[in-house]
């Protein structure tokens, strides 16, 4: 069977060709402001590049910003959904761009966030339906960023409500689920199980190296397909090697009891 824009695209995603992902995120400052002196982006995504991640997640115009050498060594993913802290309602989201233009700035897949059991879930949902369609169009993958978040969400880490989570980006055409790791983790294994999509699980912020780490070998020994870790390394002191030590975790080394490469990845590699 010839292969797809879409199988190729996500065959890049994984640049181990194992079916697993370690994405950084650098979408932070629509929300948060400047995550880096402008003068030292390029060399934050060079580290994070050095270091070993399989793909950098930013807006489209931070994506003209990067060396278009540096992603020839790593996936772009270009988020199009966006919101800001001063808004009445940080968990709404609305989208900023489109798969199209993300098409034209080499893309090798698109991001877009939900929150569950926000104010506008409804809204959200018909957004990420709408670019579900468009990258059927264009060949391009997409990847989901949900999460069970809002007033009517209790407790975000309960197993069943991320396994609903899931079930919806997987329902609505999502390609790759990003959600938060379940409480306890071991009972991430049951969200994974339910799951026909592979899931990489969000790093959060604050902590320690040591904690860091715990988290990733936890996420990955319960099944997880990968991480997306953010803010964890773009505050470190070194993030080339925060990167370097995630991308050990994630690809394998010292772990037992991987998840299998995804079927479509499977046919791709």
């Amino acid at each position: 069977m010839p292969l797809t824009g879409k199988a190729l695209r996500l065959a890049r995603l994984s640049r181990g060709g194992d079916g697993r992902y370690l994405f950084i995120p650098l979408d932070h400052s629509v929300a948060d402001g400047p995550i880096v002196p402008a003068a030292g982006f390029a060399g934050l995504v060079a580290d994070i590049v050095e270091g070993g991640a399989d793909a950098v997640v930013v807006h489209k115009g931070r994506a003209r910003m990067i060396p278009p050498t540096l992603l020839t060594r790593t996936g772009l993913v270009v988020h199009l959904s966006a919101s800001t802290n001063h808004a009445p309602d940080v968990d709404a989201k609305v989208l900023v761009g489109d798969v199209e233009e993300c098409v034209r700035l080499g893309a090798d897949a698109v991001s877009v966030h939900v929150n569950i059991g926000s104010d506008t879930e409804a809204d959200q949902l018909s957004d990420l339906g709408t670019v579900a369609a468009a990258c059927e169009r264009w060949g391009m993958p997409l990847v989901a960023m949900i999460y069970p978040r809002g007033p009517r969400v209790d407790n975000p880490f309960r197993p069943e409500l991320i396994a609903n989570v899931v079930a919806i980006a997987a329902d609505l055409g999502v390609d790759i689920v990003k959600t938060v790791l379940a409480a306890p983790p071991e009972r991430m294994a049951e969200v994974v199980d339910s799951s026909p999509l592979p899931i990489i699980v969000a790093g959060g912020g604050g902590g320690s190296d040591e904690s860091l780490t715990a988290f990733a070998v936890s996420a990955m020994a319960n099944g997880c397909a990968g991480l997306a870790v953010g803010r964890r390394v773009f505050t470190s002191s070194s993030p080339k090697q925060a990167v370097q030590k995630l991308a050990a975790i994630v690809h394998g080394h010292g772990l037992a009891d991987q998840p299998e490469p995804h079927p479509e990845l499977a046919g791709a590699l």
